[in-house]
């Protein structure tokens, strides 16, 4: 996903949304444990655009 996709979801976000999103953006160790959780794994690979095996 590039900037401008970027922006146009984040933009889809209700203000308190995003305020939840910079928050937890803000904080190294949450985006951690976030990023480490197998649903953020899958949803980056889906970003990326990955294919799934198969």
């Amino acid at each position: 996903m590039d900037q401008k996709g970027v922006n146009k979801l984040f933009g889809s976000l209700s203000p308190e949304q995003q305020k939840q999103v910079q928050d937890i953006l803000s904080d190294k160790n949450r985006t951690e444990q976030i990023l480490q959780t197998p649903q953020a794994q899958a949803l980056l690979k889906k970003l990326m655009g990955e294919k799934p095996n198969g």
